[in-house]
């Protein structure tokens, strides 16, 4: 029978919405690629979430969802952006007497081009690809919603210094005023932020799936490698009040400890798509169909390091709810990384786990190695009456049967939390009997079954610049609390760190190394399950603690600083950056020009980030508070003083107390009337450091006031290592150039228009 030509295009478009319905309902991963769908989906693809108390303000917390893996700063013309046909989501849960979200946040984006004449992302004031989003608010599992911001604005790519501060461009006075500027305050309460962010999740990428071939940080010969440094994300950021988030609308104020267990709350994210998405000859697309979830993400790496490849895209297409994420309770109760972990298995193929090493005999009674009964030979007994183990409790979840042995630790960490209840209590005060009463340390616990992040709201954020901040987040706090006679009263009392994840998660905490230290044992250890060379009667801190605490996956922080302010993601990474700038160049500050007889200074910087602002101040100095203005004046009563002959200059990127750097600058030296002028100076260059074990040298270099230099670093192949350019020098000019990874001999050639140097550099 003959087919009609209208009948065949009607089935081609038929049999291609199906099989673009196929492939959507296949793309469910989320995290850096970790899931094999969602590769070729990277605006859905939801990579990190973050949830802490506001180190700023006691009474919100910050939560952060981070999407788009490995972007690249000067991916134009078509730079990443939030997808248009894609709902953003994040969710939050407080309570265990309903089945879904408590609240949840959905945010979708619309795109607009202001000029479709040029090829340009940004050309004299407008923008292609502006997006703007609207945000809407349930407190009903989804039932109804609010609009709680109606045109939020998201900043542009930060693609260079033309488009964004050139006169060609937006005209910005910073790339970090444009991130001002789109924070917003949402109807209900909330402040909002979207857009593009440095990513600051860290991790040696290639030594993790190269079977486990980490890298430790201060291996000198096979230095790890942050395989996400330089590379951008795009941020959904919310601080939001306490008493929003609390299930009874409680502010912090009113928890009755630090470890209120009315105050936890699970955060989890996801990405959904229509399920039909259909193209005609047009070019033009259309979406139809229910929504589909394509990406989610609570705790960290649960997706990426523990659920099997075969299972990833089906655990990416569920929510936590409902028991769904039962089915894959085994990889946590019989972890694979555990095998890498245990001298039996495969323990002695993956050197780098060499010192994670789980207890085959803690207290001479308990083997916790995959498919080993762990705890399970107390099953049924008295001494488990009261504890979080009891069958009347929650004994059939964390002691299922005996080759679980992991379900005691690992499962409540990702699946429930953890209660303050036996034997969940640090092992100070339990003398020697891992289920007595100890040192309570932790209440995160929302028996929801499902994987997400847990956050108790009324512990305490430790300041950042707190002596004892630990990026080992809740591993840190434990080591506290069993050694430093500060913390171990047993008491509750607020210990560093508590505040760290697996207790919700910071920018700063180490995910990856603490993930590691829990399969290897480190949780069973902090609650008296000691590791198999403990001595009764002896120290619990063995060399095989000391050593699983000594551990690290290679990279332990990220690539950049955090701001001290909401959205405290860091500003993206410039796509357009110059040939002056040396990438590795950290930040520093210095003087360009001062008057003699008025005081008049100019202050400047040297490397960092060209894409952030920097501020400065000076004591002594007219105006000597924080400012961008670059020109003060040294007061008259300083420069005066015979007992004053330096001021000590203080630069920092805007808000950003971390990234803080001085520079001591010598206003008699300066003026000194028997100074010998720079054309009659001889030029002068010093290494400081040399021979070097690092893989950056700073440079010293005087005799080239006002002219230009040029600075190279050579190995001895030949090969050109680190290049910079300085328009015009000042009297000591300071630099720091890079060297090679490998150790040998480097050259350094420093130029002038009428001189030129080679010193021979050693990198050790």
């Amino acid at each position: 029978m003959a087919i009609s030509p209208m009948l065949l295009r009607q089935l081609r478009r038929s049999i291609l919405s199906c099989l673009l319905l196929l492939l959507t309902i296949g793309s469910f991963a989320s995290s850096h690629r970790e899931a094999p769908l969602i590769s070729s989906d990277p605006l859905a693809d939801n990579t990190d979430v973050y949830a802490f108390k506001s180190p700023d303000d006691p009474n919100t917390i910050t939560i952060i969802a981070n999407y788009i893996p490995f972007e690249l700063p000067e991916g134009g013309p078509n730079y990443y952006n939030f997808g248009p046909n894609i709902r953003y989501e994040i969710h939050i849960k407080n309570k265990t007497t309903t089945a879904a979200d408590d609240i949840t946040y959905r945010f979708t984006f619309t795109n607009s081009n202001q000029d479709a004449t040029t090829f340009f992302n940004i050309r004299l004031g407008q923008q292609n690809l502006k997006t703007v989003y609207r945000c809407e608010k349930s407190t009903n599992g989804g039932t109804t919603w609010v609009t709680i911001v109606a045109n939020g604005v998201v900043p542009p790519a930060n693609i260079g210094p033309r488009s964004i501060e050139g006169g060609v461009g937006l005209g910005a006075s910073s790339y970090n005023t444009l991130i001002e500027q789109a924070i917003t305050t949402a109807s209900s309460g909330e402040k909002v932020f979207c857009g593009p962010a440095d990513d600051p999740f860290f991790v040696d990428l290639a030594g993790a799936f190269d079977v486990g071939n980490f890298r430790p940080e201060g291996n000198k010969i096979n230095p790890p490698k942050d395989g996400l440094a330089r590379y951008n994300v795009h941020s959904i950021a919310l601080k939001i009040p306490v008493n929003l988030l609390q299930k009874d609308g409680k502010s912090v104020e009113q928890a009755s400890t630090i470890l209120d267990p009315d105050f936890v709350i699970g955060v989890w994210a996801s990405a959904s798509r229509r399920q039909i998405k259909s193209l005609n000859s047009g070019g033009d697309v259309g979406y139809d169909g229910g929504w589909v979830q394509v990406s989610r993400l609570g705790m960290p790496l649960t997706n990426e390091a523990v659920i099997p490849i075969g299972m990833k895209d089906k655990w990416n297409a569920m929510t936590p709810y409902g028991n769904n994420d039962l089915q894959f309770a085994a990889n946590f109760t019989n972890p694979e990384l555990a095998l890498y972990m245990d001298d039996s298995k495969f323990g002695g193929a993956v050197g780098s786990l060499k010192d994670l090493r789980i207890q085959a005999n803690s207290l001479g009674a308990f083997d916790f190695r995959n498919g080993r009964p762990g705890l399970f030979s107390l099953k049924g007994s008295s001494a488990l009456t009261g504890t979080a183990l009891d069958d009347a409790i929650f004994g059939t979840i964390l002691l299922p049967n005996n080759a679980s042995p992991r379900a005691v630790d690992l499962l409540p960490i990702f699946y429930t939390g953890v209660p303050n209840l036996r034997p969940y209590q640090l092992a100070t005060g339990k003398g020697g009997n891992p289920l007595a009463a100890g040192k309570p340390f932790i209440h995160n616990f929302l028996p929801t079954l499902g994987d997400m992040l847990r956050l108790n709201m009324a512990v305490p954020a430790t300041p950042r610049n707190h002596a004892k901040f630990s990026t080992l987040g809740l591993v840190g706090a434990a080591v506290l609390g069993l050694t430093d006679p500060m913390y171990t009263n047993p008491t509750l009392q607020f210990i560093p760190n508590m505040d760290g994840f697996p207790n919700g998660r910071r920018l700063e905490d180490d995910v990856t190394t603490i993930e590691l230290q829990a399969v290897g044992g480190v949780v069973l250890a902090a609650i008296g399950l000691w590791y198999d060379d403990f001595v009764p009667g002896g120290s619990p801190v063995t060399p095989q603690l000391g050593r699983v605490l000594g551990f690290n996956a290679g990279v332990t922080k990220n690539d950049t600083t955090f701001k001290s302010a909401f959205p405290f993601v860091q500003d993206p990474w410039r796509g357009f950056i110059g040939s002056s700038y040396e990438p590795n160049q950290k930040l520093a500050v210095t003087v360009q020009n001062y008057n003699c007889t008025t005081g008049d200074i100019t202050f400047g910087r040297i490397g960092g980030d060209p894409g952030r602002t920097v501020e400065y101040r000076a004591a002594g100095v007219v105006n000597g508070v924080y400012g961008t203005s670059i020109n003060r004046q040294i007061e008259f009563g300083v420069r005066n003083d015979p007992n004053n002959s330096t001021i000590i200059l203080m630069g920092r990127y805007v808000g950003d107390a971390a990234s803080e750097v001085s520079y001591t600058f010598n206003f008699r030296t300066h003026c000194a009337p028997a100074r010998i002028s720079a054309e009659s100076e001889p030029l002068s260059v010093r290494v400081l450091g040399n021979p070097s074990s690092k893989t950056e040298v700073t440079v010293e270099v005087t005799g080239a006031t006002g002219q230009s230099l040029h600075f190279s670093v050579i190995n001895s192949q030949g090969q050109q290592f680190g290049e910079h350019a300085v328009p015009a020098a000042g009297s000591v000019e300071r630099r720091t150039l890079r060297l090679g990874q490998q150790t040998g001999v480097y050259f350094l050639e420093v130029k002038t228009p009428t001189d030129r140097q080679i010193i021979k550099v050693l990198r050790q």
